[in-house]
Parts: structure tokens; C-alpha cells; sequence
């Protein structure tokens, strides 16, 4: 029993709010942290995966989840309980692979508050699994007979929303539109079915807009017209077909043209990102989702340049764990 008791108090002390940490924006104005940066699938040993944290009025709100969010959270210097929402711009797995550890890891430690997760059409399917998989670390507990544990599904309530839907949540105004990074007609099963989500935050000091993965897409612009803060995908169209030449060098030319051409309406290039913020009129742009790895000295003085071709206002082309 003393061995349970230490777990216990573990896990009280885990679920102690952190102090915050040192932001050039405050909490209560609304600070986004990019905890992972890197565009996956593909791992990088030197950024993490898709995931973002918003701070705001003393809660913690994840916008998208990729593998390592645990960990960046922690070495972000925010304790994993103070975390009461998520939000997920599409399933990818590169983009919620990490969300599994974050509702394992709170209901091992038995955090009590339930956990919403927003996100768009299949998220509950998504989450219904991921909550299937905790159940027989939850039936065995800790390992003492007779002391109970609290039931998976009891800890996390899904919302799936739409393009054009707007939610208030806890003092700010949270606007989802659907982008471009799914071809479907829009008439179609799958359009119905299947949906990739960009959102706009309206505090009342800020207004943040995060793209998720996009291509060009006049409902993105719309959604991010006016934002002091966008925080925008980008692909890197000549690295990323490089990775593909080396991975796959025997590749058909019409195999490549069509993925060449699937890159570019799916995601951003610098010159779209560019135009993007400039007809926005974003007082401020974070690049984030680096497709084709971690860019050197030449590379990233490329893509400002491409960028500011169009657009003038603040530029940051982010890192792990850098905050806005």
C-alpha cells in the first residue's frame, strides 16, 4: 500500500497547475505555442510532429496532436492535466498520432476532468478506438485487488464539427472553415464524409488563425481576414520531390507529374503562403509544418524571399517550442 499511496501522490502532484512559462504574449491575452513543427509523416530527429499548444485564461488547448505532443508539452513546462481541450484540423495520423498518450497518460494519473475534443466528421470513430486500446491497462489498474479505476470512456467527450461552424468555448470565439487538402467534389460521399479544418481563435486581446494543412483556398482567406496572428503550413515543393527521387528513384514521370501536382493543390508553397497572408491582412505570420525537413541557411533565405514577395508584415519561420 505505501508503493500506491507514493503513486498517488504522484499523481496529485501531476495534476498542480505549472508555473507559465516566459511568453512574449500572455495567457490571458492568448499565447500559441508550436511544440511540434515538423511536416510529417516522416519523422526528423530534430522536430516533432504536427501539434501546437493555445494557452489561454489558465487552460491549455492542443490544436492537432502528432506522435511526441506528451513530451513537448513537458518540455514546454506545461503539466499535462491543465490540458481541457483539443483541437484536430484532420486525421492524419501525423497530426494525431500523439493524442492516444495524452487521454492514456490523464487516466492513468486520474485526472478527473472530462477532456473535449473537437474535430471534424470521423473524429469520434477516431477517438472510440483510441479509448478500445486503454481499456485493458484500466481494468488492471495498478495492480491492487479491489481498487477501482476510472472508466475510459468517462474521461473524454468528442464534438465533430464542420466548415462554417462557430463554437463559443470558455470566453472565446472558436471558427472552423473547411480548406483544400482533399480533392472530393463537393457534392460528393466523401466531401460529406471527410474533412480537413482550419481555425480562427477570437480572444478578447487576439485573434489567431491556424491553417492545418491547406492548399490555396478562398475559405481560408476569408477565415483569416484581419488576425493579428496566422500561423500557416509550407511545404517545400523542391525538397520534398528530392526525398521523393531518393526514395523512389525508379518512379514513373506521369506517376511523378501527378504528385507534383497533388503537392501543390494540397499544401502551401512560400509564394502561396505569401499571397495568403497578404490579401488576409494578417498583422503577423508563423510558418510551421516544414514537408522536406528541417531548411538550411539557403533554403529558408529562399522561402522569405519568396514570401515577401507579397507579403511585408512580421515573418517567423518557426521552431520547436517556440511562443507567440
Amino acid at each position: 500500500m505505501l508503493a500506491f499511496a507514493a503513486m498517488l501522490a504522484a499523481a496529485s502532484a501531476l495534476a498542480q497547475p505549472a508555473p507559465p512559462r516566459a511568453a512574449k504574449v500572455s495567457e490571458e491575452q492568448g499565447a500559441f505555442i508550436t511544440l511540434g513543427t515538423m511536416g510529417g509523416p516522416v519523422p526528423a530527429p530534430d522536430r516533432s510532429q504536427p501539434a501546437n499548444a493555445l494557452l489561454y485564461s489558465g487552460r491549455v488547448y492542443l490544436v492537432d496532436a502528432g506522435d511526441g505532443t506528451v513530451q513537448q508539452l513537458s518540455r514546454a513546462g506545461i503539466m499535462l492535466p491543465r490540458v481541457t481541450g483539443v483541437f484536430l484540423s484532420h486525421l492524419h495520423a501525423d497530426h494525431t498520432g500523439g493524442l492516444s498518450a495524452v487521454l492514456a497518460l490523464r487516466n492513468q494519473t486520474n485526472v478527473r476532468d472530462r477532456l473535449t475534443i473537437y474535430g471534424p466528421p470521423g473524429t469520434r470513430e477516431l477517438v472510440a478506438g483510441m479509448v478500445a486500446s486503454m481499456q485493458p491497462a484500466a481494468r488492471v489498474g495498478y495492480g491492487i485487488p479491489g481498487q477501482p479505476w476510472m472508466p475510459p470512456a468517462d474521461t473524454v467527450t468528442v464534438i465533430e464539427i464542420a466548415g462554417g461552424e462557430t463554437l463559443s468555448i470558455d470566453g472565446m470565439k472558436v471558427t472552423a472553415a473547411q480548406n483544400s487538402h482533399y480533392d472530393f467534389a463537393a457534392e460528393s460521399i466523401e466531401n460529406r464524409n471527410y474533412k480537413s479544418l482550419s481555425f480562427r481563435f477570437d480572444l478578447p486581446g487576439r485573434s489567431i488563425v491556424y491553417t492545418g494543412d491547406t492548399g490555396p483556398n478562398m475559405a481560408v482567406e476569408e477565415l483569416a481576414k484581419g488576425a493579428d496572428l496566422l500561423v500557416s503550413e509550407m511545404i517545400d515543393m523542391g525538397g520534398t520531390m528530392a526525398n521523393v527521387a531518393r526514395n523512389s528513384p525508379n518512379m514513373p514521370a506521369e506517376a511523378r507529374q501527378r504528385l507534383e501536382q497533388h503537392l501543390s493543390t494540397h499544401h502551401l508553397t512560400p509564394d502561396a503562403v505569401g499571397q495568403l497572408a497578404a490579401k488576409a491582412g494578417v498583422k503577423a505570420l508563423v510558418i510551421t509544418h516544414f514537408a522536406a525537413g528541417t531548411p538550411d541557411p539557403t533554403r529558408t533565405a529562399g522561402y522569405k524571399a519568396q514570401i515577401r514577395s507579397h507579403y511585408r508584415g512580421p515573418l517567423t519561420l518557426a521552431k520547436d517550442l517556440d511562443q507567440f
